[in-house]
C-alpha cells in the first residue's frame, strides 16, 4: 500500500471516529479489556448520577470531562492512524492524569467553594494542565481547526488592553483566566459540558441500546416494505430509514455508518452511481440531527441556552425536519425519473406491517420517550426511563423467547408485574424502580439458555454509548473555553453589533452572512461546536433584528448541519466514501445538490415563524407549509433538471426564480409565485402529453 493511500485511509478513519469512536478497531489484550471496562464504568457513573443525583453539578461535570479525556487518550493517538491496536504508556499516563484532575473538584469541593474567586497556586497549576489536556484531546479527535479557533481567545483575554481597532478591553491576568476556565461554570465546565453530562450522554446511550436491540433492521424492513418497489426505491429507502434512525441517535456520521452499510450497496446494485448513492445516504443521515424526538446534541444545548423545555425545540424542528426529508425524497425521485431507475421487485420487499408486528416491543421505549418529553418531564428523566425501558425489554424478551410454553411466558410477566407493583408500594421513585427492575431481570438471565449472551449485549450497548459520546463531549468542553472568554471580555455583544452593521440593518443580508459563517465554520468543526459558536456570535444579531429567539437559534443550527455536507471536509461524505468507494469530494458536491432544496427552509422560517409553530394559527401553519412544499418542489426541479419531463436551462432558471419568490415573502410575491407555478405545471403537463403521443 502506498504512503498516499495510507494517509488517505488514516484521514477517513479519523474523520469517522470523530463522532463515532465505537468504530475504532478493537484493541488487543490488556488494552482492549481496559478500554472496555473504562467505557462501562463511564456509562455506569452517568446512569448512577442521573438516577440518584448524589453529587453536585460541578463535580458531575468535572468527572464527566475526566472520563471523556481518559477515553480520548486511550482511543486516539498523537498522530492519525489507520489502525490502533494498543495504547502506548504515555497515552495511558496522559489519560489517567486527566481523570485524576477530573476528581479534583470532588476531593476539594468544600475548599474550592470557600476560596471561590481566590485560587491558590495549586489550583492554577492543575487548571492549566486541565485546559491543556482538553485542547490536546480535542486536537486528536478533531484536528487543529477547533483548538486553534478556541485557543486564540485566551491570549485575546490576556492581552486585550494592547489591541487596536476597537477590539481592545481592559485585559485579564492569568489567574483570572484560569479561574474562569477551570474553577467556574463558564469555561470547560460550562453549559455545553453540563448538557453533555446531563442529557446528551443519556440519549446517545439510549440510541446505542436500540441499535444493539435490532432497531436498524426494523427500520430498514419498514422502509423497504413502504417504498422499496417504487421508482428509485432503493434511494427512497435510504431517505426513510435514515430519517427513522435519526429519531433515536441524532448523529449524522453514525447514521451513515449504520444504515449506509445496507442502503448504499442496495442503491448501486439497482443502477445508482456510487457517488450519488453515497451522497443520498450522507444527505439523509445528516437530517437525523433535525429529527425529533432525539435530535442532535446541539438541540439539547440550544434548549439549555435559550431557557426553554427541550420539547419546544423538538416541536419547532418538526416541520423543518419533515421538509428536509421531503426535499431529499423529492430529489431522489426526480433523479430516478430522469435516469429511469426502477425499484426492487415486490417479492423481494419485506412486509412493512409484518416487520412492525414482529418488532413491536422495540418501538415501546421510543414511544415512552416521546410521551415523557412532550408531557412536561425533563430530558434527564425521559432519558433515564428510556434506557431502563430498553434494557428491561431486551432482557425480558430474550428470557421469554427461551422459556417455550405460553403458560410460562405469561407467568413470567405476571411475576415481573407483581414485583414492580410491590416495589412501587414501597415508595421507590419511578427512575429507581425502573433500574431495580432491570437488576431483577438480570438474575433470570443467569438461569436460562442464552442468558449470558443477552447480558453481554446489554454490557456492549453500555460500552458503545460511552465511546460514541467522546467526540461530542470533548467538543463541548473545548468550546466552553471560547464561550468563557467571550463572556469574560464581552466580545459576543461586539460581534452581534458588527453583523448588524455589516448588513446595514437588512435582514436578508444578515441571514446570508450568518449562513456563510455557519457553512465556513462547519467545514472544519463538528456540528455541535459550530452551533455553539455561531449561536454565541450570530444568533444575538438576528434577535436584535426582530427574529424570534428560537427561530434565530434554529437558523444557525440548521445551517451548521448543512455544513457537514459541504466540501472540502464534508464529514458525512467522508463516512459514506468508506462504504461506496467513491471520492468524498464528488460525494460532497452531489450531496450539496441533493440538499439544495432544503436551503430555502430556514429562510422561509425567519420570514414566517409559523413554519416553526412560533406564530399564527393552524391556517397560517398550513399555508406556509403548502408554500414551502411548492418552493422545494420547484427548487428541486431546477437543481436536477427534471420535473415530469427534462428541463432546459431557461426552464430551470424560471423554476428557481419562482421558488425564490416564495421565500422572499414581500407583498404580491406569493401571488406572483403561485401564478408562475400554475403556468409551469401547465407547460410541463403539455410537454408530458407531447412526449407520450410522439412516435417512438
Amino acid at each position: 500500500m502506498s504512503a498516499k493511500t495510507s494517509d488517505a485511509d488514516a484521514q477517513i478513519r479519523q474523520a469517522i471516529d470523530r463522532e463515532n469512536p465505537s468504530t475504532v478497531i478493537a484493541f488487543e489484550g490488556f488494552d482492549g479489556k481496559a478500554v472496555f471496562l473504562i467505557a462501562v464504568a463511564f456509562s455506569t457513573f452517568q446512569l448512577w448520577t442521573a438516577t440518584f443525583n448524589p453529587l453536585s453539578s460541578m463535580v458531575v461535570r468535572s468527572v464527566h470531562v475526566g472520563f471523556l479525556l481518559l477515553m480520548t487518550y486511550a482511543l486516539f493517538g498523537f498522530r492519525p492512524e489507520a489502525e490502533r491496536k494498543r495504547v502506548p504508556w504515555h497515552d495511558w499516563l496522559l489519560g489517567l492524569t486527566a481523570f485524576a484532575i477530573g476528581l479534583y473538584h470532588y476531593v476539594f469541593e468544600v475548599d474550592l467553594i470557600q476560596r471561590s474567586g481566590d485560587p491558590t497556586t495549586t489550583d492554577l497549576v492543575v487548571g492549566t494542565i486541565a485546559v491543556a489536556l482538553v485542547f490536546e484531546g480535542a486536537r486528536r479527535i478533531m484536528g487543529l481547526a477547533l483548538p486553534i479557533m478556541c485557543g486564540v481567545f485566551i491570549p485575546y483575554a490576556l492581552f486585550g488592553r494592547y489591541l487596536p481597532f476597537g477590539l481592545g478591553h481592559r485585559g485579564y491576568d492569568l489567574d483570572q483566566v484560569i479561574d474562569n476556565l477551570f474553577l467556574s461554570t463558564e469555561g470547560i465546565y460550562g453549559t455545553p459540558t453540563f448538557v453533555s453530562a446531563s442529557y446528551i450522554f443519556l440519549f446517545i446511550l439510549f440510541g446505542a441500546f436500540l441499535e444493539r436491540a435490532g432497531m436498524i433492521k426494523l427500520f430498514n424492513d419498514v422502509s423497504l416494505g413502504m417504498v422499496g418497489h417504487a421508482k428509485g426505491g432503493p434511494a427512497k429507502v435510504a431517505v426513510i430509514s435514515s430519517g427513522l434512525m435519526g429519531m433515536i441517535n441524532g448523529s449524522g456520521v453514525a447514521n451513515v455508518l449504520t444504515t449506509g452499510q445496507f442502503t448504499i450497496p442496495l442503491m448501486t446494485r439497482f443502477g445508482y452511481r456510487p457517488a450519488f448513492a453515497g451522497a443520498v445516504e450522507a444527505t439523509a443521515s445528516m437530517g437525523g440531527q433535525l429529527m425529533p424526538p432525539v435530535m442532535g446534541a446541539a438541540a439539547f444545548i440550544m434548549a439549555e441556552t435559550i431557557g426553554v423545555p427541550y420539547s419546544e425545540v423538538a416541536v419547532a424542528a418538526a416541520i423543518p425536519a419533515f421538509l428536509y426529508f421531503g426535499s431529499a425524497f423529492w430529489m431522489v425521485h426526480l433523479e430516478a425519473g430522469m435516469r429511469n431507475l426502477v425499484g426492487l421487485p415486490r417479492d423481494q420487499c419485506p412486509n412493512a406491517a409484518k416487520a412492525v408486528v414482529e418488532g413491536w416491543y422495540m418501538i415501546l421505549p421510543l414511544a415512552a420517550l416521546v410521551y415523557l418529553l412532550f408531557s412536561g418531564f425533563t430530558p434527564l428523566f425521559a432519558g433515564v426511563m428510556g434506557i431502563a425501558a430498553t434494557a428491561a425489554l431486551i432482557l425480558g424478551m430474550r428470557i421469554v423467547t427461551t422459556i417455550g410454553p405460553m403458560s410460562l411466558r405469561v407467568a413470567f410477566w405476571v411475576v415481573v408485574g407483581l414485583a414492580a407493583a410491590g416495589l412501587w408500594r414501597l415508595g421507590l421513585r419511578t427512575e429507581h424502580l425502573a433500574f431495580t427492575m432491570v437488576v431483577l431481570l438480570i438474575i433470570p438471565c443467569l438461569l436460562f439458555r442464552g442468558g449470558r449472551e443477552t447480558l453481554s449485549l446489554v454490557v456492549r450497548s453500555v460500552a458503545d454509548g460511552a465511546k460514541n459520546a467522546v467526540g461530542v463531549g470533548v467538543a463541548c468542553a473545548l468550546v466552553g473555553v471560547l464561550i468563557g472568554m467571550m463572556t469574560l471580555t464581552g466580545l459576543a455583544s461586539s460581534f452581534a453589533s458588527t453583523i448588524v452593521d455589516w448588513s446595514g440593518g437588512n435582514l436578508l443580508a444578515a441571514l446570508v452572512l450568518t449562513m456563510i459563517a455557519c457553512i465556513v465554520l462547519g467545514t472544519g468543526l463538528p456540528t455541535t461546536a459550530n452551533y455553539i459558536i455561531t449561536a454565541s456570535i450570530a444568533a444575538p444579531a438576528l434577535l436584535t433584528m426582530g427574529v424570534p429567539l428560537i427561530v434565530s437559534h434554529m437558523f444557525v443550527f440548521y445551517f451548521g448541519i448543512m455544513a457537514d455536507l459541504t466540501p472540502p471536509v464534508a464529514l458525512a461524505a467522508l463516512a459514506a466514501s468508506s462504504i461506496c468507494k467513491a471520492d468524498h469530494m464528488d460525494i460532497g458536491w452531489i450531496a450539496t445538490r441533493i440538499a439544495m432544496a432544503g436551503y430555502v427552509v430556514p429562510f422561509m422560517a425567519v420570514y414566517d415563524p409559523a413554519l416553526m409553530l412560533q406564530s399564527g394559527d393552524w391556517f397560517d401553519v398550513a399555508y406556509i407549509l403548502c408554500k414551502a412544499c411548492v418552493a422545494i418542489g420547484l427548487w428541486g426541479a431546477a437543481t436536477i433538471g427534471f420535473f415530469w419531463t427534462p428541463l432546459s436551462w431557461a426552464a430551470r432558471v424560471y423554476a428557481a426564480a419562482t421558488s425564490f419568490l416564495f421565500v422572499v415573502a414581500v407583498p404580491m410575491t406569493d401571488e406572483a409565485a403561485f401564478v408562475m407555478t400554475g403556468l409551469f405545471l401547465l407547460w410541463q403537463h403539455r410537454q408530458r402529453r407531447a412526449l407520450a403521443t410522439a412516435p417512438a
